[in-house]
């Protein structure tokens, strides 16, 4: 019996079925038409853009949000191009992604044809793997790989370029989900003589803490967490990227560290006999100058990734692994030591250090802090929070308490500006019934505004927080401090009407000058359907604190413009 061959186009939306995908988010165009008319006979849901950037955006918060794949559509040449930033936030951050870009047909490769761009060459630093498809014979192999490799060790976008004639070669269709890459062997389990030195080290310990990373959330090791935390009262510490992981609002969370982390956190770092740093990179906003770093820490560092393992700390347990799966071996052998002096000391920093900002200026403006607060209290348990990127989004990090892993979602190593409301959009795909909220500033918001469209017209509910300063808040912030005050295009000049844009696109829009109208807008956004945007009129020059400089230790804090 002669087998059934397949067109290209329809081995993709037949992969995509089979890999259990549910959406995919998209901007058709010329190079992708042949797979835009396969996708209009599928039971796949495609959900329209209104900037190639936006999508990838978008699968990325689904991706968070549900921990599986997030797959994208665009065409060749700008559509693909407009990815890049996308991806890259989605590669630092390790997100699972698996984008399917146009090109023009082979035979036109190299030729600068009509929106050629070598999206492969251009992709190569900020992606898992990707390839460049030759013949239909290549896909189903091609695309299970794509699915394995974003999905398993350290989670990253991997990329697929499809000539336009590729779409519509047939070949036969024999996909495997499971598949081996020669050469790719995650490491799981980790070494078992290392995570007995690391109990060891645990058992001995007097002043732990446990610093933890987006890791604890990719590898769904929250429950691990919580176990190891109670049983040996080690109070924690989670990144940007962390958070969630433990939930905000116990007594042995010690909030962020860092740049603008908690005062208790950045003392508990430092003074510290042991980090157990589980799913973290050691980033330089976390770090400060390094070699002040932890001075009088040992280190236990667990990581899925080998190459992150003394990358920019020197490490005394390395364990390469993936996060859960370490947790729960060293859980089976611990015997925790004594920790309460420590507990104590703990305390005490937090009673001394709270988190400043929140009350009201003298003059009666709004407070950003304030505003973050309310709506975190209004909003309960049962809620996603998307932010964007500048004093907003440290703000939330401070303020907002989150709970529960894959509930905060932010651009943690790009810092894309722009992010959090596509992201918003993906998360309440992911999610349709849990609250989305987005908080954004009036920069960020402005570089995915459009997007307004996307949310009306699939009746999202999405709440949007703008936190409306004037100006670029975190830029401005370091002019202030560092540049004498000399703020060099910083002001948001002729903003628009954000109330005007969001009823232009046929959203609901709010208006917030003070503390009762804010409490009021964010109750009323609670109860609506579909897109609100809350404009929140803020202090124009209130700063992020605490603030430590770059390049100086985290323990050498300034506080409202005075150091600790």
């Amino acid at each position: 019996m002669k087998k059934k061959m397949t067109k290209g186009a329809a081995m993709i939306t037949s992969a995509l079925q089979k890999e259990g995908v549910e959406i995919i988010f998209g901007y058709p165009g010329g190079a992708v038409l042949p797979l835009y008319d396969q996708l209009y006979d599928t039971p796949l849901r495609h959900l329209l853009v209104r900037h190639e950037q936006a999508a990838v955006h978008a699968a990325d918060g689904y991706a968070r949000v549900t921990g599986r794949p997030g797959v994208v559509f665009a065409t060749s040449g700008p559509g693909a191009t407009n990815l890049v930033t996308g991806i890259a936030t989605a590669y630092m951050d390790s997100v699972p992604l698996v984008l399917i870009t146009g090109q023009v047909p082979g035979a036109f490769i190299g030729t600068d044809a009509f929106q050629e761009a070598d999206i492969t060459g251009i992709t190569l630093p900020v992606t898992k793997h990707n390839y460049l498809v030759k013949s239909a014979e290549q896909l189903p192999g091609i695309l299970s790989e794509a699915f394995y490799l974003a999905s398993t060790g350290r989670r990253g976008p991997v990329l697929i370029d499809v000539p336009k004639d590729v779409f519509d070669q047939e070949a036969l269709f024999d996909y495997k989900i499971e598949c081996e890459i020669p050469g790719y062997k995650p490491t799981y389990s980790g070494h078992a003589g290392q995570i007995s030195r690391a109990v060891k080290a645990i058992r001995a310990a007097k002043k732990p803490v446990i610093f933890g990373g987006g890791g604890l959330i990719r590898s769904e090791a929250s429950a691990a967490l919580e176990k190891l935390v109670e049983r040996a009262q080690i109070p924690v510490i989670l990144t940007l990227m962390g958070l969630g992981a433990y939930p905000g609002d116990s007594a042995l969370f010690l909030g962020m560290p860092g740049m603008h982390g908690s005062i208790t956190a950045n003392y508990a770092l430092s003074e510290a006999d042991l980090i157990i740093a589980t799913g973290v990179r050691f980033d330089d906003r976390v770090t400060g100058k390094l070699d002040s770093f932890a001075n009088h820490a040992k280190i236990i560092h667990i990581d899925i990734d080998p190459a992150e393992i003394g990358k920019n700390v020197q490490i005394d347990v390395p364990i390469v692994g993936d996060v859960k799966i370490v947790l729960e071996a060293i859980l089976n052998k611990l015997q925790p030591g004594e920790t309460s002096a420590w507990l104590k000391q703990i305390e005490n920093w937090q009673k001394q250090h709270p988190m400043p900002g929140g009350l009201k200026s003298s003059g009666g403006a709004l407070k950003p802090q304030q505003v973050i607060r309310e709506i975190s209290r209004l909003c309960g348990d049962n809620a996603i929070v998307a932010t964007d990127v500048g004093q907003h989004q440290m703000w939330t990090a401070q303020h907002f308490i989150i709970r529960e892993p894959r509930t905060f979602l932010s651009s943690g190593g790009l810092g894309t500006m722009g992010y959090g409301f596509p992201a918003s959009i993906g998360a309440k795909l992911a999610a349709p019934d849990k609250k989305v909220i987005c908080i954004t500033g009036d920069g960020s918001f402005q570089m995915n505004i459009q997007e307004l469209a996307t949310a009306v017209n699939n009746r999202l509910d999405i709440t949007i927080a703008i936190i409306n300063n004037g100006y670029l808040g975190m830029v401005r912030q370091w002019q202030d401090i560092f540049y004498d005050r000399r703020y060099a295009y910083t002001r948001l000049e002729g903003n628009p009407d954000f109330i005007k844009v969001a009823e232009a696109y046929g959203a609901t829009g709010m208006r917030a000058c003070d503390e009762q109208e804010a409490a009021a807008a964010i109750e009323l956004a609670m109860r609506e359907k579909g897109p609100v945007v809350l404009d929140f009129v803020v202090e124009p020059e209130e700063n992020v604190y605490p603030m430590v400089a770059p390049n100086r230790p985290i323990n050498d804090i300034i506080i409202g413009g005075e150091r600790s």
